[in-house]
């Protein structure tokens, strides 16, 4: 099974001043081909974003950390495509998410992920989404 990983998620596993470390750290150190994780473009990119710009990494830190992540062997990486961002625009009506939750969330969809970790009280309320024949359930691994 494959876990599509919110940013929020992300965060929290590689920087241990979060509190919500100690719940999620091992998320990433036990992975195996049975338990395998995703991540997209604007998950990177806003990991990136909070990592260096609130909780203070050097811009070298974060991009090498995050590249180490992107040559995991047991990660994912989704690209985003125009099929992608077709489905992200009928989220965004349809489920009322703001741009970048709608790109995560399309992305994880058209590629068939059954569950996404997120810290996101919206996606979390929402609990699904179902995209024609695939379904997304949101869960909270810090609970």
């Amino acid at each position: 099974m494959i876990i599509g990983l919110d940013s929020n998620i992300l965060c929290y596993a590689l920087d241990n001043r979060y509190p919500e470390h100690k719940k999620v750290k091992d998320l990433l150190i036990t992975l195996t081909q049975e338990s395998i994780v995703a991540l997209n473009p604007t998950v990177l990119h806003e990991a990136y974003h909070t990592l260096v710009y609130y909780s203070e990494w050097t811009p070298e830190e974060a991009a090498r950390r995050l590249t180490a992540l992107l040559r995991h062997p047991f990660i994912e990486f989704y690209n985003q495509t125009q099929k992608t961002t077709i489905i992200a625009l009928n989220l965004v009506v349809k489920h009322s998410l703001d741009g970048r939750d709608a790109l995560i969330v399309a992305n994880y969809v058209a590629n068939k992920i059954s569950a996404l970790y997120t810290h996101d009280k919206q996606l979390l309320n929402l609990q699904k989404i179902t995209w024609k024949n695939t379904s997304l359930t949101f869960k909270d691994p810090t609970k």
